[in-house]
């Protein structure tokens, strides 16, 4: 059964992106550090195309959450950064040029229509304008008998909590104090989310907290 998750690295304090987020600075001032994890590890590398690595406990819970994940769900600002039409977005063909590490389809939450874009490496770019639901639905479609995975930002991570439809959620808590940005759970409405703890792995470097969202 295809399952619903989110997998995403946050500071201490509760934030995915630093202060002052830019184009040329996407994960805000000092942003950077909660990825800094991820970058060394053979899975990530590998992904990415790059050789070499750290293979260690960090690397097989990457590896196990790329193993899993048949499609992405993702919003505007983490595909490109920007807003309003596509014409006017200087990053309009997303952050991750001619081969993303996604491999697989992505569907990507907008107000502003747009035909579907394939990359090297099987990632295919379908933008959806009719809401979470359907975005959704695509990717339970697409993924088969793999898992969707939440990429993000924080807006959309809190729509799928909201709505009820997120069955898991495995946070990679980075010993680091950002101070402010965008936090994950920031908009959460007043009805009670339960979350159930079914693992923790830690590391020097990290600390990888996996809930089950009883619904």
């Amino acid at each position: 059964m295809t399952r619903v998750m989110c997998d995403i690295s946050m500071s201490l304090d509760g934030f995915i992106a630093a202060p002052n987020q830019t184009l040329e600075d996407p994960l805000g001032e000092g942003g950077e550090q909660l990825h800094e994890w991820v970058v060394g590890l053979v899975s990530w590398r590998e992904r990415h195309g790059l050789e070499g690595g750290t293979a260690n406990a960090d690397a097989e819970v990457v590896e196990e959450t790329v193993a899993r994940t048949g499609a992405t769900v993702m919003g505007r600002r983490m595909f490109s950064g920007g807003a309003g039409p596509w014409e006017d977005d200087p990053n309009a063909d997303g952050w991750w040029g001619d081969e993303p590490p996604f491999r697989t389809p992505v569907f990507v939450l907008t107000h502003h229509a747009r035909e579907t874009v394939s990359k090297a490496g099987g990632t295919t770019f379908t933008f959806v304008t009719d809401g979470i639901d359907v975005a959704l639905e695509q990717a339970r479609a697409a993924a088969g008998d793999k898992d969707v995975a939440i990429g993000g930002g924080a807006s959309v991570v809190q729509q799928v909590l909201k709505a009820g439809l997120l069955d898991e959620l495995q946070i990679h808590v980075v010993p680091v104090l950002l101070g402010g940005g965008v936090r994950l759970f920031d908009d959460l409405g007043t009805e009670g989310i339960k979350l159930e703890s079914t693992r923790v792995i830690e590391s020097p470097t990290v600390t990888h907290l996996r809930y089950r969202v009883v619904n």
